[in-house]
């Protein structure tokens, strides 16, 4: 882990990494976001009487969409060329939750870490707008990096069952 802020000059001035010299590698990351709710409203979900339509669709959509977009939501985020995003929405009916996954991959200078996240963390929230109207109690939590591949500081895995960072 390094001990320095990398969007931090010597001045202390936030500024925008420059990546002009990086070499180009594979680089994946994978996010993760829970949403808790009532079994009723997960059952609404899942068994499609929401009126709205379908629900984990158009969640998964928006999570596609903002993962395109994140560097127009975080500053001093790079604009990249994504050339894959999933999103995977799993409903967990014994914790009464919805799992979201989410990765992106590209070949570039930078990570895709801060896409991932804004991809799970957008399902996640567009799963409560659609919702709450029905319940407006529902808990988005967890919301992580779980993996990433490539680049300088290579490899990093989550490991939820001891919090620890192997």
């Amino acid at each position: 882990m390094s001990d320095e802020f990398t969007h931090i000059n010597a001045n202390g001035d936030a500024h925008m990494v420059d990546v002009t010299k990086k070499i180009v590698t594979e680089r994946t990351a994978i996010a993760q976001a829970y949403i808790e709710m009532s079994a009723q409203t997960l059952a609404m979900i899942v068994e499609g009487k929401h009126h709205k339509g379908d629900v984990f669709a158009t969640a998964r959509i928006a999570g596609i969409m903002a993962a395109k977009k994140t560097s127009e939501l975080i500053p001093l985020c790079h604009p990249l060329m994504l050339t894959k995003i999933e999103v995977d929405i799993i409903a967990e009916p014994k914790q009464n939750r919805v799992k979201i996954t989410a990765l992106c991959k590209l070949s570039g200078k930078t990570g895709v870490e801060m896409e991932a996240l804004t991809a799970a963390s957008t399902a996640a929230l567009t799963i409560y707008d659609m919702c709450k109207a029905v319940q407006k109690d529902m808990i988005i939590t967890n919301i992580h990096l779980c993996e990433k591949q490539g680049g300088k500081s290579g490899s990093y895995l989550h490991n939820p069952a001891t919090q620890e960072r192997i």
